[in-house]
């Protein structure tokens, strides 16, 4: 499986990743084993899946934080503690997911292909930067706000696992103005939530 990694389009590698999980239920560990050279893209994309799952958005916040403060640091693979790399989530969950961005990623494929090259570090820092500050928001108490940032998530893995440098540089410029306005909301659901408790 390690050599189809490196050479199968994302969706592909998606679907492939689900023929080889070992039951009905996974381990993070067992993911990041099985992905590799590909982990932070591949991981970052599948959280990005969850991030949009109400109830599951905030695990996939931490998981994010991790996974974004590690980019920082250029770790080659991710390293998480135990108690996130034991933590088993459910395989159909994730299929049926799969299978409903599946088709957007293969269309996003027929465009998508390496060019635009940056340098590898300093793209996978500023890549693990501005996922973290994506996961950040996926804890504000306010409805809905997980969504932009999951889709974002998942633009900037695609974009980092197939190496295209520009689709890479617009869905960045994009989390830009999403974060001026997920923290907007955020401060004032606070402030109303202060001005409550002041009544």
């Amino acid at each position: 499986m390690n050599a189809l990694l490196e050479h199968v389009p994302t969706s592909q590698l998606l679907r492939a990743i689900l023929d080889n999980a070992p039951g009905a239920h996974a381990s993070v560990a067992w993911l990041v084993r099985s992905l590799r050279e590909r982990s932070f893209g591949m991981i970052m994309l599948l959280l990005g899946l969850l991030a949009i799952i109400p109830g599951i958005s905030i695990f996939s916040g931490v998981l994010l934080l991790a996974v974004g403060f590690q980019m920082m640091m250029a770790r080659e693979a991710p390293i998480l503690p135990r108690i996130v790399a034991g933590r088993m989530f459910p395989i159909h969950r994730i299929a049926q997911l799969i299978e409903r961005v599946s088709p957007v990623i293969a269309a996003l494929e027929r465009i998508i292909r390496p060019r635009w090259h940056t340098p590898f570090m300093v793209t996978k820092r500023i890549v693990g930067a501005i996922v973290l500050m994506l996961a950040v928001t996926l804890f504000l108490p306010v409805p809905l706000t997980n969504i932009i940032p999951g889709v974002l998530i998942m633009l900037i893995a695609v974009a980092y696992l197939e190496k295209d440098g520009i689709l890479l540089s617009i869905a960045l410029c994009a989390a830009v103005p999403s974060l001026a306005i997920t923290w907007a909301e955020g401060w004032a659901a606070l402030q109303g939530a202060d001005f409550l408790l002041k009544l």
